[in-house]
């Protein structure tokens, strides 16, 4: 094997070698139907693994086990500090077995090394340590209040965060372990718990952390995975009585239904759903900071990343300069699979996924856009495909309206602020979005007049644990990320006190 490709630690092929049951109640179980799915290697199209294909049945079978749990007080009823000694020995478990699950990530997912260590294992650790600490630092407040009768009473008010229950958490494809360690901390540290659905392409590192769990201390029933293939997991679990808070990250479409599902039962929800996500760049943005900006914002996880750069607005007199350096550092990526440490262009998740892709960019040129270079499908195994650069298309054109999650940027002129503002928010979508100048003025009035959940200046991308994370509009209800993410997982009681 070359010195550039990453050689498999034995634990890991350990893993990949076994026939994977669900996660339930502390326990590997098999599926009632006695069924099993095939888990892909995105770079060869080989199979990689198999997995248990669950159906309602083990749905509810998770569920009880989650609310038996939550019931008996066996994680809600301990001291807050215990709470947060189990995660941190979590996290550290995470850490130790660092190495094996980034490359269980990228062998499943497809995505690079590099990004493995860094952002799903690296950045999921510092994630996991923050949300640690929140299991000791919920708090309530009291207050004054007027209550007029009887005539000559008083009263002490005070609110408290209580854990809401059973937490179904539904989880994508594009960073399947770090979504379910935004999802399962947070709920963990607020005493709920929870039921994870990982998405059937990429169900390996879901499995990994639950056993991870268990042997941190988190006992059993408290945290359960549910495989399978089709949507009868998700639906079951969204549907079930049982749960308190469904919280779930995927497309605008899937959300919708899932939102209208969870209010037969009044569940509560938090959506993280789609973005058409603008960069806004203006004469004066230092270019190679932006073309590098771009290049990161548009490509990072192959574009297979929500708050991903794909409408690049241009101010006209920086535009072929922008255009003419982001095609120049296109040209120089390199194909590659993700145990590669020297490729830049990894596959895409699936084969399915990427006839999608490849059918937005051939929509595209059909409607009339200027494809500039990119766009093909290599002739080599795996799901790979080139990334695509388009210029000018009309505002009508898919390329702009819709949501691909793919390595595809389209390339805008506009010629004043007030245009490109216009243009940026000309969309159902408002997850996130970047403004690029040395103008500090010019900065701070664009970013409150851009419809989304975060606005970044001379930035796109990146997160942090403390930075609420989520979108206006059709891009999604509640926000990820610091205390609004924990609270989340509570209800909010009201006590008030005659005397």
């Amino acid at each position: 094997m070359s010195q550039d490709f990453v050689s498999v630690l034995p634990e890991v092929d350990d893993f990949l070698q076994r026939r994977h049951g669900m996660f339930i109640d502390g326990n590997r179980v098999a599926p009632q139907a006695g069924r099993y799915f095939d888990v892909f290697d995105p770079a060869t199209g080989n199979v990689l693994s198999q997995v248990a294909d669950g159906d309602a049945n083990d749905a509810e079978r998770a569920v009880l086990s989650a609310h038996r749990a939550f019931a008996s007080g066996v994680w809600s009823g301990l001291r807050p500090a215990d709470r947060e000694r189990i995660l941190l020995r979590l996290v550290a478990l995470i850490e130790q077995h660092a190495e094996a699950l980034a490359q269980l990530e990228t062998l499943n997912q497809g995505k690079s090394i590099h990004l493995s260590r860094a952002i799903e294992v690296g950045a999921s650790i510092e994630y996991a340590r923050y949300m640690a600490g929140w299991s000791t630092k919920l708090t309530g407040e009291t207050l004054d209040v007027s209550i007029p009768v009887p005539p000559g009473a008083r009263y002490t008010a005070y609110t408290r965060r209580e854990p809401i229950g059973v937490v179904a958490a539904i989880v994508p494809w594009n960073f399947p372990l770090m979504i379910a360690v935004w999802k399962v901390m947070p709920a963990l540290a607020a005493g709920c718990t929870i039921v994870l659905k990982p998405a059937p392409e990429t169900p390996l590192t879901a499995l990994r952390l639950a056993e991870l769990a268990l042997e941190a201390g988190v006992p059993p029933g408290v945290f359960n995975v549910v495989t399978g293939s089709g949507p009868a997991v998700g639906q079951a679990l969204v549907g079930s009585p049982l749960v308190g808070k469904v919280s779930f990250t995927g497309s605008t479409a899937v959300g919708k239904q899932v939102g209208h599902a969870a209010m037969d039962n009044m569940t509560r929800v938090t959506l993280e759903l789609g973005g058409k996500n603008p960069m806004i760049v203006l004469d004066d943005a230092d270019l190679d900071k932006t073309i590098e900006g771009a290049m990161m914002g548009a490509f990072l996880n192959q574009g297979q990343v929500c708050a991903a750069a794909s409408r690049l607005y241009i101010q006209r007199g920086r535009f072929d300069a922008v255009v003419d350096g982001v095609e120049a550092a296109m040209r120089q990526l390199r194909l590659g699979p993700g145990m590669d440490l020297a490729a830049q262009v990894n596959p895409l998740v699936s084969e399915r996924h990427r006839r999608a892709v490849s059918q937005s960019i051939a929509g595209g040129q059909r409607q009339g856009a200027e494809l500039i270079l990119g766009g093909n499908i290599p002739d080599r195994p795996g799901y790979f495909i080139e990334p695509a650069l388009f210029v000018a298309p009309s505002p009508e054109s898919a390329l702009i309206r819709e949501e691909i999650f793919g390595p595809v940027l389209v390339a805008i002129p506009f010629d004043d602020i007030d245009t490109a503002i216009e243009l940026a928010n000309d969309t159902p979508y408002g997850l996130a979005a970047s403004v690029w100048t040395n103008d500090l003025s010019m900065a701070m009035n664009a970013v409150p007049r851009i419809q989304a959940g975060t606005v970044w200046v001379n930035s796109h991308v990146p997160v942090d644990p403390n930075l609420p994370f989520g979108g206006y509009k059709q891009s999604g209800v509640g926000r990820e990320f610091g205390r609004h993410a924990v609270e989340g997982f509570t209800e909010l009681k009201s006590i008030c006190i005659a005397h």
